[in-house]
């Protein structure tokens, strides 16, 4: 049985390094391990020095070769590098598919390589606070360059996506959902667009459609460049590390600034938001419950802003009925 370690005790053998540790830390932010804040607070000042890169696409677009790939040349410059693979699991049993560590499995060797999958487990609540306390933990541990690779559908995907310095949406030709994703949202996260795969039939057309759709959107000051590559070759991938570079070099000057204070607020914001569902969650009584005031919205008694209003007042009054 592996020893029950303090929030101390367990901080001090993170920042050494020591993988079971870590682990150990990452699985406490997963669970809402109660010791994880005292955690979080004794790590947080060892935090900064990582660069985190997320990577996000349609199922197969190739997103967990590429990140084999680019944590490769990161190891080929003497880098230790943290994964951080989003799951997705099934609907039934709750368990992850888990394929990133099947197709990422060389790397296990490695020692300069720690590779950890997050499930959703069926629901996205509190996933990007967890992806974020993750890259938090190996960031202390002393890893150069985390990089993240989630399912790029629904929201909560593009929150995560969200918490990266640099963000590398991944297409591949010949899935025509993947315009219709970067319609969704994608396309304001995406600092390097990748049409992988581009060996295959297609692949011309999926980065004009891109540029165009740069043409016709907002983008700021810098435009994201769109490339081609074939991951499970290597092809391609020594021009999106330089493109990444690029990206951090754009982001040492003042637009840099502001995104950093936008990813700190939104990891308030996204605390915040999960603390309130919680007790939102966790009221009780017969009249003043979650679920009595759905109950009265659809019964027509009570309009739903006259609920929200009711449970709002119930958790400033600390549950009590008012």
């Amino acid at each position: 049985m592996p020893p029950d370690y303090s929030p101390a005790q367990l901080a001090e053998r993170v920042v050494g390094g020591k993988t079971p540790a870590i682990a150990r830390a990452i699985s406490w932010a997963e669970s809402v391990d109660p010791r994880f804040p005292e955690l979080l607070r004794l790590l947080y000042p060892r935090t900064g020095h990582a660069r985190v890169i997320g990577l996000t696409g349609a199922p197969g677009a190739g997103k967990s070769t590429m990140t084999g790939a680019l944590a490769r040349l990161a190891r080929a410059d003497g880098k230790r590098v943290g994964i951080v693979a989003v799951d997705p699991s099934s609907p039934f049993s709750g368990g992850a598919i888990l394929g990133d560590r099947i197709r990422m499995q060389e790397l296990y060797t490695d020692p300069g390589v720690l590779i950890r999958s997050m499930a959703t487990r069926g629901h996205l609540g509190g996933l990007s606070r967890a992806t974020a306390d993750a890259v938090d933990v190996l960031d202390a541990a002393g890893f150069d360059e985390v990089l993240v690779e989630t399912v790029g559908v629904g929201q909560d995907e593009v929150e995560v996506i969200r918490l990266a310095e640099s963000s590398v949406v991944v297409l591949t030709p010949g899935m025509g959902d993947d315009i219709q994703a970067i319609k969704a949202g994608l396309m304001e996260v995406a600092d390097v667009f990748v049409v992988n795969k581009a060996d295959r039939d297609g692949a011309d057309r999926v980065v004009t459609e891109v540029l165009q759709m740069l043409e016709l959107g907002e983008h700021g000051p810098w435009v994201p460049p769109v490339l081609k590559s074939v991951a499970r070759l290597g092809t391609g991938v020594p021009e999106l590390r330089a493109e990444l570079e690029r990206h951090r070099q754009f982001l040492l000057g003042p637009e840099g600034e502001g995104r950093r204070r936008s990813r700190v607020r939104r990891r308030i914001e996204s605390i915040v938001r999960e603390r309130l569902l919680a007790e939102l969650s966790a009221l009780s009584g017969t009249d003043g419950s979650l679920d009595a005031h759905v109950a009265a919205v659809e019964g027509r008694t009570e309009d739903p802003m006259a609920a929200a209003e009711a449970l709002l007042s119930a958790l400033r009054s600390g549950g009590r009925k008012e």
